[in-house]
């Protein structure tokens, strides 16, 4: 058992065996570098990247102004400033809507708490910038990603279910609509 031993240790026995892997990696080689500007990942459907503002297909926006994303934000990013629809009292809409990317974590709290789905979370990572002043986003801005990433918008709420646009059981002061 020594002489195996000591013939191993002088042959290198060991350098061999490294360099036999080495040179099967080497001739066997699969690269797995993306060339990155050009190249993009593919990343998972379940991927949370950057919040956007969505719309219906008409181009109406789809935030009531409930500010329960503002609520659910653990972070406190979200700021909303609601209003209501002048001479309809009981629809209201966002006015004003602010979020500051520097501090979200992007955990999706926001999307899940929105009762009309009028938040969504892109595949969009690429947000390098200088001053981190152009990070904090407003209604425009988020409406402008949501555009880019949702070619694909869903009909309005009326459209989707016609007893909602004809029969107004909880206020029976609002006429019916044509």
């Amino acid at each position: 058992m020594k002489l195996k031993e000591w013939v191993k240790t002088l042959t290198f026995y060991e350098i061999a065996l490294g360099m036999k892997a080495t040179l099967s990696h080497f001739l066997h080689y699969k690269p797995i570098t993306l060339q990155y500007p050009h190249e993009k990942k593919q990343l998972p459907s379940n991927y949370r990247g950057m919040l956007a503002l969505l719309r219906y297909d008409d181009g109406t926006e789809k935030c009531v102004g409930c500010d329960l994303c503002e609520a659910a934000c653990p972070s406190r990013v979200i700021r909303v400033v609601s209003a209501e629809v002048p001479g309809e009292p009981t629809k209201r809409y966002s006015k004003e809507y602010y979020m500051d990317m520097t501090r979200c974590l992007f955990c999706g709290l926001c999307v899940k708490a929105c009762p009309v789905d009028a938040l969504g979370m892109t595949q969009e990572y690429e947000w390098a910038v200088y001053d981190k002043r152009q990070l904090q986003l407003n209604k425009e801005q988020l409406l402008a990603i949501g555009d880019r990433n949702y070619p694909i918008r869903e009909k309005r709420l009326e459209f989707q279910h016609p007893n909602v646009a004809y029969f107004n059981v909880g206020f029976k002061e609002i006429p019916q609509k044509e």
